[in-house]
């Protein structure tokens, strides 16, 4: 029976060779990786490939009279290891279905080939399709490879997900256990790892990887309001501590609120564009407007932070703050810090730059920190932070799992 499909195959084929041939064996290899295109299986390719085998030469095309093989149904299963003659032509009739090779049938159904002078007649399968086909299955092949990259690199990205967020309910459910959130947060990334061990869909893996966003920007929300809280605490102590201490302080500042200037006199001049405010209170204005404006910044920076508390980095990663200007409170802070560290790690600026232009600030802050902690078990710290770059470019890192390894390390 001839369908529509194996007509337009046969147009095809009655094209003009190109000029150039074609290696059999490379238009084979191009053809394996692009087969879920053509609905083509591995045991369909062997099939093919015990047909090549019956072609003499290397390059398909050279010459046209060699094109059509015909080996018979006996020969060809002895090349595939003995397999049945129903399931060998189960597959052939495939391979003719996908328009890789054509039926060239004789009046009695047998294949053979016969010479009249110079002119030969072969009758079986006919290889032309794939040198006329070869450029499309090189496309088709891009195509293939392309998405399992993509897949790949989604799937990479899934599981560093999961990782942070057992990390991040591991250390939440150590210092807040009354909270049963963390044990939700715990069974997605319980959940999510066994489902990885699956073969996904590229729309089940982005599934996942939404929930798991979700679930980490949660859990960071809930980190970072605790450490605001805890750091609001102490600024109140310290102040009321401050207050406490000098007394005297408080009668200063009426002191100097009666002194005011004579009636025509010069008004004093504002401090710090403020004209409500006292010279008293400027200092603590300037203060607040540079809070305000780290804050600012941290909103705008809020999608390159990493999916880790700033917190939880310090905790495991104390040494950074060594080398910090003042205390830790902000994401800018730590990277100053490491902006410092890193000519004493020996790590030059190209690969510091890189590492902040494919990880971003924040992260490579976090992964420097990590290094110094870890600064004599590390030979070359240029040549490891580039390696965990390189790594970033292809969506295959995160900070997390080194941050929670250093807790672990600690806690042991």
């Amino acid at each position: 029976m001839v369908d529509a499909v194996l007509l337009q195959h046969r147009q095809v084929v009655e094209e003009d060779l190109p000029e150039r041939g074609v290696n059999k064996w490379e238009a084979l290899r191009e053809l394996s990786a692009a087969r879920s295109a053509y609905g083509l299986s591995d045991r369909d390719l062997a099939v093919l490939q015990a047909l090549i085998s019956f072609h003499p030469g290397e390059i398909l095309g050279e010459d046209e009279q060699t094109l059509i093989v015909h080996p018979s149904n006996r020969a060809i299963c002895e090349r595939l290891n003995g397999m049945p003659c129903s399931t060998m032509r189960r597959h052939l009739a495939r391979l003719v279905q996908a328009g890789v090779v054509v039926r060239r049938d004789s009046p009695n159904g047998k294949r053979y080939a016969r010479r009249y002078g110079e002119e030969k007649i072969a009758f079986g399968f006919d290889l032309r399709p794939l040198v006329l086909r070869f450029h499309e299955f090189c496309e088709a092949a891009e195509q293939v490879r392309a998405g399992e990259a993509r897949l790949k690199r989604l799937r990479e990205t899934v599981s560093l997900m999961r990782r942070d967020l057992a990390g991040l309910a591991e250390y939440g459910g150590r210092i807040r256990p009354d909270l049963s959130i963390w044990d939700a947060f715990e069974d997605l990334a319980v959940l999510t790892g066994r489902a990885l061990r699956r073969r996904l869909s590229e729309d089940d893996l982005q599934e996942m990887k939404a929930r798991l966003l979700e679930a980490l920007e949660r859990a960071r929300k809930i980190l970072e309001g605790m450490e605001t809280q805890n750091v609001s605490t102490k600024a109140d102590q310290s102040e009321q501590h401050y207050q406490n201490s000098k007394p005297e302080s408080h009668d200063s500042e009426l002191r100097q609120e009666k002194a005011k200037p004579a009636a025509g006199g010069p008004k004093p001049k504002p401090r710090n564009g403020c004209d409500a405010c006292s010279p008293s209170e400027a200092p603590k204005r300037a203060v607040d407007q540079r809070e305000a404006n780290n804050i600012a910044i941290e909103a705008e920076q809020q999608d390159n932070r990493p999916n880790l508390p700033l917190g939880l980095v310090l905790e495991a990663c104390p040494a950074i703050s060594d080398y910090a200007e003042g205390s830790v409170r902000h994401w800018h802070d730590l990277v100053r810090a490491a902006d410092l560290v890193r000519p004493m790690m020996g790590i030059s600026p190209s690969a510091w730059d890189e590492a902040k232009l494919e990880m971003g600030p924040e992260e490579a802050a976090v992964v420097l920190a990590a290094m110094l902690e870890r600064f004599s078990e590390i030979r070359s710290h240029g040549g490891y932070l580039r390696h965990l770059t390189a790594k970033a470019a292809q969506g295959e890192f995160s900070c997390g799992p080194m941050v929670m390894a250093l807790m672990r390390r600690e806690a042991a």
